[in-house]
């Protein structure tokens, strides 16, 4: 139980914007020997690293930005090497913009690295915030004559290589299923939410109490439900999203979501929805897959192949889903005829997700930081 807590006590101090850590997104367009690049970073991230609140009064101003212009191409190209199979490719700076992302506003880099000839294989050397924030991912998307890839960089994958004359639609596919088995597992929102309808799924209540099920069967049919009814709900706004079809606030979002995690909890602790936890699910999916469209545009859609990079990502959002269920849930059957089950991990549990969650609503909703 001391455990969980700390556990989800750890949660609940992440950013409010679970879908949002510290990213930045680096695009890169191969054309010859020639790379044309575009560095989104976000403005919060570089003032910590360099500094650009002249006057200390916690509000960044377009002057105060501008004038550190040349420091801050500096520092993120000093972060960022480009190698081609022979040698290096030195960038330089040609402009910087602002443009303003679901989390807030971001320098906008750009920037031309030259090779001494035509590219089949690149090389990635990405480090930036590396040493002062280890939760920083980089987000890349690669180009070249139409086709995409993509990756993240991490402490861990700095540095990458990257065939590029062998870019391919199967590429594509398989780069954005593994980004969507990433997003499902680091969106501790999502997690929770999907953790606080499975909990009672091994769980009866009779007697108003909770119960455990009398076989594997009816659990797993539940179970089958909840998770179809998600990944339906959120297969729908993920594709009307992405393809602009509708688009709301990702404040709102965000906070809807944070909501959605707190109402799916409580209902553990007092069961108002005793049955059809599924139509709870497909409900609250329809705004998760907001949250998932917001991340799915922030890696860089590739227009010739969208439909591609949406059934990828989908395709690994379930995936990633699928593994947690399988984990999840033979543990918790074989638990659940226990008192610890059903007093620690479902009621104990769900009071944290409920603090957590509780928590994340109260950051997104009226933009304060309470850890």
């Amino acid at each position: 139980m001391r455990l969980l807590a700390l556990i989800l006590l750890a949660l609940a101090a992440t950013p409010a914007a679970a879908h949002k850590p510290s990213d930045s997104y680096l695009a890169l367009k191969v054309d010859g020997e020639q790379i044309e690049g575009q560095w989104d970073i976000a403005l919060r991230d570089l003032d910590f690293a360099i500094g650009l609140d002249a006057n200390a009064d916690g509000e960044l101003t377009w002057g105060e930005v501008n004038a550190r212009q040349p420091d801050i191409a500096a520092y993120a190209l000093a972060r960022l090497a480009l190698r081609s199979e022979t040698a290096a490719c030195p960038a330089r700076a040609t402009g910087q913009l602002l443009d303003d992302h679901s989390d807030g506003t971001y320098a906008v880099l750009r920037f031309v690295a030259t090779c001494s000839g035509a590219i089949a294989e690149l090389e990635v050397d990405y480090r930036l915030l590396f040493d002062l924030d280890p939760q920083h991912r980089g987000l890349l998307r690669l180009e070249r004559a139409g086709a995409t890839r993509t990756a993240v960089f991490s402490p861990e994958r700095g540095g990458q290589r990257f065939a590029v004359a062998e870019l391919s639609g199967w590429h594509e596919l398989l780069d954005y299923a593994r980004e969507g088995v990433w997003h499902i597992w680091v969106g501790f929102d999502h997690i929770l939410f999907l953790l606080s309808l499975l909990l009672p799924a091994v769980l009866k209540y009779a007697n108003r109490r909770w119960e455990a099920v009398d076989a594997f069967a009816p659990a797993l049919w539940d179970v089958f439900k909840i998770v179809t009814a998600f990944t339906v709900a959120h297969s729908i706004t993920l594709g009307l999203a992405t393809l602009d079809v509708v688009t709301l606030p990702s404040r709102l979002v965000e906070s809807a979501i944070a909501a959605s995690v707190v109402l799916a909890a409580l209902n553990n602790l007092f069961p108002v929805i005793r049955r059809g936890r599924w139509a709870v699910a497909f409900c609250f999916g329809l705004v998760h897959g907001f949250g998932f469209a917001a991340v799915l545009n922030d890696l860089g859609l590739p227009q010739g192949a969208l439909a591609l990079a949406l059934v990828g990502f989908n395709f690994g959002v379930e995936a990633g889903q699928l593994a947690i269920v399988a984990v999840f849930l033979p543990v918790a059957f074989l638990l659940s005829r226990t008192a610890f089950y059903r007093r620690a991990i479902l009621v104990g549990g769900s009071a944290l997700v409920v603090l957590a969650a509780g928590i994340w609503l109260a950051e997104r909703a009226f933009d304060v930081s309470l850890l």
